[in-house]
């Protein structure tokens, strides 16, 4: 790590992303970048103005030369990155600006996967903000074992439960949930898949029921994402509902959910009250999709803010 305590610590895998804009086919024509999760949530939070650091193991190769230099280009801190022997994740996918799309992933005993306690041990206690998700968890029991390790050390630790089918259970991911909700500052579940899933919620319960089920899980305060229809904020007072701002045009919804979870714990760490953080990141969300790929637009602070303005006007 640098000298400097990051203000948001990031774990996770980034992932070598495989993207064509039309649906796969036998010579269709890829783009390689490179994204996942934490990636794109720890690109998010240093565009919103937070020294972020990224914890993850990297193969050291030429491709992973590539992905660090990346890394550092979206001005990230790598010196958590940990270079080991391995072969990368990597995920499949085409632009939807629907955002029904499905995601195939090749990351089965990837090093990425391999991250463990030890390597959170030595900086988790030193970051603002830690952030970690349920795709971290759903990598590997090692993955796991390090994300409940970072939710018990951290000073501040924010979770987005994420939930992939394709990688997890259902029952995993809600026992996941379950351990580390209580040890939470903020849990930020999706509406309506997600949270009726993850939280045992029936077809016709509403989004409000949704925040006091996570909320009784023992989180301190959640953001229950809806798309179109902005963010429910629950906190042991109140509930309150924070509009989306309309994206200018939508290309692409990958990495929407990281943007708005990393702009998030970003403002957190800078000092910001909850229910402005979250119009933050709500609008940094919103303003994402411009781009294809889970980096490839990422609005700066100024532009967040001014989209949160033309909200309340």
């Amino acid at each position: 790590m640098s000298t400097v305590s990051p203000d948001v610590l990031v774990l996770g895998e980034p992932l070598v992303e495989v993207s064509a804009s039309e649906p796969f086919r036998d010579g269709a024509t890829v783009r390689l970048a490179f994204s996942g999760d934490a990636l794109n949530a720890a690109a998010a939070a240093a565009a919103a103005g937070a020294h972020t650091a990224l914890l993850a193991r990297v193969p050291d190769d030429e491709l992973g030369d590539a992905l660090v230099a990346r890394v550092t280009e979206l001005g990230i801190d790598t010196g958590a990155v940990i270079r080991v022997p391995g072969q990368h994740g990597v995920y499949f996918t085409h632009s939807d600006p629907s955002g029904r799309r499905q995601f195939a992933y090749a990351r089965s005993g990837s090093a990425g996967s391999t991250l463990c306690p030890d390597d959170v041990a030595a900086v988790v206690e030193d970051a603002g903000v830690v952030l970690a998700g349920g795709i971290t968890a759903a990598v590997s029991e090692s993955a796991a074992a390090a994300v409940l390790h970072a939710a018990e050390r951290a000073r501040r630790f924010v979770y987005d439960p994420n939930f992939r089918p394709r990688l997890t259970s259902a029952e995993k991911a809600v026992a996941t949930l379950r351990r580390v909700a209580p040890l939470a500052e903020l849990v930020t579940p999706s509406w309506p898949e997600e949270a009726r899933t993850l939280l045992g919620l029936a077809a016709d319960a509403t989004p409000h029921a949704a925040v006091a089920a996570a909320r009784a899980l023992g989180a301190a305060a959640v953001a229950l994402t809806r798309g179109s229809d902005g963010v429910l904020v629950g906190t042991a007072t109140e509930v309150v509902a924070v509009p989306a701002a309309p994206p200018p045009r939508v290309v692409d919804q990958t990495g929407a959910g990281d943007v708005f979870a990393g702009t998030v714990a970003a403002r957190l760490a800078l000092g910001d009250e909850l229910l402005d953080a979250v119009r933050l990141g709500t609008a940094a969300a919103s303003l994402s999709v411009q781009g294809r790929g889970g980096t490839g637009f990422l609005p700066t602070l100024a532009q967040s803010r001014a989209a949160v303005e033309e909200t309340r006007a």
